[in-house]
């Protein structure tokens, strides 16, 4: 795709990835460029070689911390703004994350919308009016939510087609993971695997898929909730959208 000289450049930094393409096409979008790295080694390598007018580094990395990378460019470029995104609801977590130098930090998954006006604030530039969505009401939740999606992704069918697609392909190497991670009994592992894959469903709207992910994530040892996750699971790839598309 040509891009327009004189757009801001961002470097995002994120190893999951559904939400790595999720937050590039939002950013793009404001507009600005977005390169993307998947790791600390090849984020601080990126960031040292190109100028940048704002990073975005998820809070937990394979091979380390958005926290550590900040702090590491930060010494060759201490004035580019930095916005953290995590799937934590924890205010410790969210606190220290604030505390390491993060301007702002956005918890996946959220909207397109909220993720523009994050990067319009922290580039200075206007903010942009949009309609506020009310939020779902609490019920049982279906197996695709396509009003779900098409909130995260401004109605974007075409957007929600491709990240569906992505999430698809993905998800049975990520139970694979969480399954043999549960089985050695490594339980951090499991959990920061949740963790990424729950920010996934919201952003895709695999929202019976979410609800399980988040009930493991407050009990990973649960040989009940992992069979419930396993099945809630298979139920999604059997199952896919009969259209992708938001809102058919």
């Amino acid at each position: 795709m040509n891009e327009p000289r004189g757009l801001p450049r961002i470097l995002l930094v994120e190893d999951e990835p559904t939400s790595a393409a999720f937050l590039a096409t939002a950013a793009r979008e404001t507009p600005a460029k977005v390169d993307i790295a998947a790791d600390v080694a090849t984020g601080l390598a990126m960031g040292r070689s190109n100028t940048y007018q704002l990073w975005m580094f998820d809070a937990t990395l394979p091979d380390g911390s958005g926290s550590e990378l900040l702090r590491r460019l930060r010494t060759d470029a201490p004035g580019v703004p930095a916005i953290a995104h995590t799937a934590s609801d924890d205010p410790s977590q969210l606190a220290a994350l604030a505390a390491a130098g993060f301007i702002e930090v956005l918890r996946k998954p959220l909207p397109t919308a909220e993720v523009q006006a994050a990067v319009r604030r922290a580039l200075g530039l206007p903010a942009r009016s949009a309609a506020t969505e009310p939020r779902t009401a609490d019920a049982a939740p279906p197996l695709w939510d396509d009003r779900a999606a098409a909130v995260a992704l401004n109605g974007n069918d075409e957007h929600v087609a491709t990240l569906r697609g992505l999430f698809l392909d993905e998800l049975p190497q990520a139970c694979e993971r969480i399954a043999g991670a549960a089985r050695a009994g490594n339980f951090d592992t499991v959990g920061a695997e949740l963790h990424r894959l729950r920010a996934s469903c919201g952003f895709v709207g695999a929202a019976k898929l979410g609800t399980v992910v988040k009930l493991l994530q407050g009990d990973p040892s649960s040989r009940v909730l992992m069979e419930t996750f396993q099945e809630a699971a298979q139920e999604t790839l059997n199952r896919p959208p009969v259209a992708t598309a938001a809102g058919s």
